[in-house]
């Protein structure tokens, strides 16, 4: 259902990605709130959504990576 990778977009910059897919049988209203849970507590942003002609929703989540940066 989900796969993550990771992909610099620009140097010093890496994003985390997650490929979710929807079933035609979940209403948009459903759709919206799965999501905006995943964006609300697992720091995910929207990156595409793709409708395919079988009505399945393919979404496409990011989330940055924040690398610690030792000081001392």
């Amino acid at each position: 259902m989900s796969r993550a990778l990771r992909r610099p977009l620009r140097p010093g910059v890496e994003w985390e990605f997650e490929s979710v897919v929807f079933e035609r049988e979940l209403s948009r209203n459903v759709v919206t709130k799965l999501l905006t849970e995943r964006a609300e507590y697992g720091g995910w942003e929207l990156d595409r959504v793709r409708i395919g002609p079988d009505g399945k929703r393919r979404v496409v989540l990011r989330r940055k990576i924040i690398r610690a940066v030792r000081t001392a």
